[in-house]
């Protein structure tokens, strides 16, 4: 609330046991019938003060200097009132004194507001966030940390400093300083831009520091495996058992579009029937909570039914025994060299795989795919699932023929 009826008055204050000379003066600040005093370390003669004007008389140049002097007290105040405002702070006689006397309350710190909810967010752990997002956001802390003594040669910086130039140059601390390639750097600053939009909404920033940023990532282009190359995976013989065990969950998830985290924390009460009668995985993804129902097909049901019996899916109520994401990463790298695949080769890469080798190129419609994947919005799917070369021939090739036959 900014105060309404404000005013700046100068008086003087007898002290006790006065009996003659100058007297004090001291400044009063009233904001909405609250008042604040303090003294302004000069002192006037009764005989020389103008009450009404609440300044000295002005016949000699000392007191022309104690006018000077109150009057850049007054505009202080008045610039202090101005600041207050500006950072959305409550304007108070006790605020705006403080303001005077160097006293004022130290301003919200970005550091110290990103921590407290990286603190809140440790605590939401498996809860409303995964593991891994809570690691995302301790690296933004740092970087954000380690730009702004690199920028500002400060441990941390009032929330009042942010400005398009932070947003800025910290992108370029990130693509030069740290290396960071593009889309890595727009993830960092947006999560960053999430603390900010966090001061806004309580009332902390007067007005978003960031307008007019542009955080656009740019398109990155991922290589699906083909049908050729899925089935030479397929058919590959592997001399140890842990080859052959990553190569079918890979494939399974090539069949399904499960992601690694959903592939891993898959159980098998999530695998139940579905409206066809067949089996259908009935679960929601680990990254955005969506629902997700995808029916299954014969070749990850063969998969499926292979690890019925594996003790760790017994035990642990899984659909397959899947490793870590490096460990599965790892051998990927060498189920790929085995096979003659030199594309980059990821547990990510299956998910490409389905949406676009398994379900579009055979003619299986956006709007399906985008719900078996578990989007929100055919946008994304756009970005996972882009139409193969072939799929392009097929459907020109009909429409050819459909403006022949006319």
């Amino acid at each position: 609330m900014l105060g309404k009826n404000f005013s700046v008055f100068f008086y003087l204050k007898k002290p006790k046991k006065y009996i003659e000379g100058a007297m004090p003066i001291y400044m009063r600040i009233t904001v909405d019938g609250d008042r604040k005093e303090l003294c302004t370390s000069r002192k006037c003669k009764p005989t020389e003060w103008l009450e009404d004007l609440e300044c000295s008389d002005g016949k000699s140049e000392v007191s022309k200097e104690l006018n000077a002097h109150l009057g850049i007290l007054k505009m202080k105040v008045f610039e202090g009132r101005r600041l207050l405002m500006e950072n959305n702070k409550e304007v108070t006689a006790e605020a705006l004194k403080n303001v005077l006397t160097g006293r004022e309350e130290k301003g919200r710190m970005v550091l110290e507001i990103f921590q407290k909810h990286n603190d809140q967010m440790e605590a939401l752990v498996n809860k409303d966030f995964a593991p891994g997002t809570l690691e995302r956001y301790k690296t933004s802390i740092s970087h954000t940390r380690a730009f702004i003594k690199w920028k500002y040669h400060v441990e941390d910086l009032p929330i009042s400093k942010l400005n398009f130039e932070f947003a800025t140059e910290y992108e370029f601390w990130l693509k030069t300083v740290q290396k960071c390639c593009h889309n890595t750097s727009i993830k960092y600053i947006s999560n960053f831009k999430k603390i900010v939009n966090h001061c806004i909404r309580n009332g902390w920033l007067a007005r978003d520091p960031f307008l007019g940023y542009k955080m656009s990532k740019k398109e990155v282009d991922v290589n699906p495996l083909t049908k050729e190359e899925i089935q030479a995976i397929r058919e590959k013989e592997f001399l140890t058992e842990r080859l052959g065990q990553v190569r079918d969950i890979f494939l399974f998830c090539c069949y399904t579009g499960l992601a690694y985290a959903d592939v891993f924390k898959l159980k098998r009460s999530e695998i139940g029937i579905g409206v066809d009668g067949g089996k259908w995985i009935f679960t929601h993804r680990k990254k955005t909570e969506s629902a997700s129902r995808i029916p299954i097909l014969p070749e990850a049901l063969a998969i499926m039914n292979k690890y019925d019996d594996h003790p760790q899916c017994v035990n642990k109520d899984r659909v397959l025994p899947v490793l870590t994401n490096q460990k599965m990463n790892e051998y990927l790298k060498e189920i790929g060299d085995k096979c003659g695949i030199t594309k980059k080769f990821t547990t990510h890469i299956a998910r490409h795989t389905f949406a676009t080798t398994v379900t579009l190129g055979n003619g299986v419609p956006i709007e399906t795919v985008s719900k078996m994947l578990g989007h929100k919005n055919l946008k994304t799917t756009q970005h996972y699932a882009k139409i193969i070369d072939k799929k392009v021939s097929d459907d020109m090739l009909a429409l050819k023929q459909k403006l022949q036959a006319v």
